[in-house]
């Protein structure tokens, strides 16, 4: 049953329509084709059945089960190139047997042993393998559709003529991370298969407490692209459904919304049961069993007798019982404090360029503007994104004429899609590219958090994939701008290991930390400061050159007192120290924050024995509270005093210019200076 968006469903999905009679239809495809399909849907059910049997004698921690979904996913797998990328879910086992994914290497993964795909550090099918080009999935059901336009992405901008195919759950479609992804393909028109298993159930909740639309190809209208219906337990239908999708989206480019009616036979997971289901709707799913019915049709045709389907299981039960052997040899990985600590960021050794060549003055803003311009020109894999950043030029005109001299595939408009976007960064880098995405306000970043931290910070860890991706976050108060466009959100970074976070206070430094930062394969959450942008200048480098990441920099010296802070906060100390002539300060701005340069702190303690911590966002739970108990930990003999902060108010950012100053920091900086010199 195939049906377009244009001819969707009158009533609701009634599950037992497909019920009377599943009709296969070969096609032009051979015996040997057809045999071949049917090993590759025995596969995942043979070592389904198996374990679920190691489950139950406890050799197997938990397990999600794709009984009764298997077309699908072998369907798709067998459809597709072998180089075309797919991102599963839990129950799309046949998607990992269908790229002959090793058996012991998979039944590893899943016990956690050093010879699977995360060095133990994460479970299941929480991993991805570009040998085998597969990206699993994360737990938060959603953000796997972001990356995949990405990669569909980057398959385009190279003209691969390649199709990138990602997989959800009818419930996990309620996410917003599943609209933003469907739309910017659409608007992108990203050679994307949206494939939708529509089981009937999001865990235990039933299809009409999840939503209201009458079928999955109906939503397909609403984001303008095409919409396909199949019987998801005929793995014929489904494949020669997608191979036709294919081949069409290869020569012309675009998403489809591709639903596959289909049913879970088991729980979510085994210890949540079925009994939510009725009994009869699972009698008479049972009847439509892909496997068994794929069976009988090849038996009636007089393509396989009982013979060869007993030679056939006996084959594939043995390469299971052989990678489990292999796999339950091993134990549970030795832990190395310091293998897993190194693993968090992927390796990199930077080669700093030095600055040649002439000078001239530029404002902030232009130092930012030149090295984005310059890193383009450097990296021609490299690509921008953002809201309003192509003809407009962005909101501060940072991108401005980057259009003209980098097209509009490279420098690209995006929908407000923040989640999906960022998504994109990392589906671009799986594909070996490098991706900028620009927050129009750092208080915007909200919108992709779990993308951030869940998504390209472990992406490493997890599986060894870098994240070559370079956030840049226009940030900080002073332009009464009010509680939703003045935040100081550098912390919400700084607890989440994987994330570099640099935050430059002046424009010779923003410019060469933004082109390390492009250089540098890790994800780098970029702070600009908008109060600094148009209000600094100074004599900065014309040609392309790089600072340092994770270096701090004393700009101040004096033996009275240490000053650590960065950002707007470099000024500020400069300024009040300034009006303190007797006062003789170091003042250290650490312009990384994330690996932040302890040395450098303990260097300038030892030779002040006082310190003052200052920044512009809110003292709870501020940067300065970690650095303060590490001081505290490691430097405690060199003190003279207690470590102080200074910091912005414990509140939201006030729009009115009055109130805004007292909320920030500044205020406070002379008072609490003065106290600690008196102490």
């Amino acid at each position: 049953m195939l049906i377009r968006c244009e001819k969707s469903l009158k009533n609701s999905i009634n599950f037992t329509e497909f019920l009377p009679v599943m009709k296969f239809d070969r096609r032009d495809l051979t015996s040997s084709e057809l045999k071949h399909l049917y090993e590759a849907i025995l596969r995942p059910r043979l070592i389904e059945e198996k374990m679920l049997i190691l489950l139950r004698q406890n050799k197997i921690s938990k397990w999600f089960s794709g009984i009764g979904q298997e077309a699908i996913a072998v369907g798709l797998t067998e459809a597709l190139e072998k180089d075309e990328y797919i991102l599963p879910m839990h129950r799309n086992l046949g998607v990992f047997t269908s790229r002959n994914m090793p058996f012991e290497r998979l039944f590893a993964q899943w016990q956690g042993t050093m010879m699977g795909y995360t060095k133990g550090r994460d479970r299941s099918f929480h991993f991805g393998t570009n040998e085998h080009h597969i990206v699993g999935m994360i737990s938060h059901l959603g953000p796997q559709n972001g990356v995949a336009d990405g990669i569909a992405l980057a398959t385009k901008l190279k003209k691969e003529k390649k199709v990138t195919a990602v997989f959800n759950g009818d419930g996990g479609t309620s996410e917003g991370d599943f609209h933003e992804a469907v739309n910017v393909a659409a608007v992108w028109d990203l050679p994307v298969i949206f494939v939708i298993e529509n089981n009937g159930y999001g865990l235990s909740t039933p299809s009409n407490e999840q939503f209201r639309c009458k079928s999955f190809v109906d939503k397909a209208i609403g984001y303008g692209i095409e919409g396909v219906q199949v019987d998801g337990n005929n793995i014929l239908e489904v494949y020669s459904t997608i191979k036709k999708i294919a081949e069409d989206i290869r020569k012309n480019p675009r998403p489809i919304l591709l639903e596959c009616i289909t049913f879970r036979m088991r729980g979510h997971e085994e210890a949540s049961g079925t009994k939510y289901v009725p009994q009869e709707l699972m009698d008479t799913w049972a009847k439509k069993d892909p496997v068994e019915n794929y069976e009988k049709f090849l038996v009636v045709e007089s393509i396989l007798d009982q013979k060869e389907i007993d030679t056939i299981r006996k084959k594939i039960k043995k390469e299971i019982e052989a990678g489990l052997e292999t796999a339950f040899a091993e134990t549970h990985p030795e832990a190395n404090t310091e293998t897993e600590l190194n693993d968090v960021y992927a390796p990199f050794t930077p080669t700093i360029t030095s600055p040649s060549g002439k000078t001239s003055e530029k404002r902030f803003i232009d130092a930012i503007s030149d090295g984005l311009r310059q890193s383009m020109e450097r990296h021609s894999n490299l690509v921008l994104m953002g809201q309003d950043i192509a003809d407009y030029g962005g909101v501060f005109k940072i991108t401005d004429g980057f259009v003209k001299q980098f097209g509009k595939a490279r420098v690209r408009n995006t929908p407000i899609c923040e989640s999906a976007i960022l998504g994109a960064g990392l589906g671009l880098s799986i594909k070996g590219m490098k991706a900028m995405v620009e927050m129009q306000f750092a208080d915007f970043v909200s919108e992709g958090i779990t993308q951030i931290v869940n998504n390209l910070a472990k992406a490493h860890w997890r599986w060894g994939q870098h994240a070559d991706v370079v956030v840049r976050m226009p940030t900080g108060a002073g332009t009464a701008a009010g509680p939703f466009h003045s935040q100081s959100n550098e912390a919400w970074f700084f607890h989440t290991p994987g994330l570099k976070v640099v935050y430059p206070s002046n424009p010779y430094d923003a410019k060469g930390l933004l082109c390390a930062s492009f250089e540098d394969p890790n994800p780098v959450m970029y702070f600009e400061h908008k109060l600094l942008y148009r209000s600094i200048k100074e004599m900065v480098p014309d040609d392309y050159y790089t600072v340092e990441i994770g270096k701090a920099k004393l700009v101040n010296e004096g033996n009275d007192v240490s000053i650590i802070t960065y950002g707007m906060g470099v000024h500020w100390a400069k300024e009040i120290l300034e009006s303190m002539p007797d006062v003789q300060a170091d003042v250290l701005d650490l312009r990384t924050l994330l690996p932040w340069d302890k040395e450098a702190v303990q260097q300038t303690i030892k030779k002040t024995n006082r310190v003052l911590i200052l920044h512009e966002d809110t003292l709870t739970g501020g940067i300065g509270a970690e650095i303060s108990a590490w001081i505290n930990e490691h430097c405690f003999q060199y003190l003279d005093a207690p470590v102080m902060r200074v910091a912005s108010l414990d509140t939201a950012i006030p729009f009115a210019p009055t109130l805004e100053q007292n909320f920030l920091a500044k205020g406070r900086l002379k008072s609490k200076l003065s106290e600690l010199l008196a102490f």
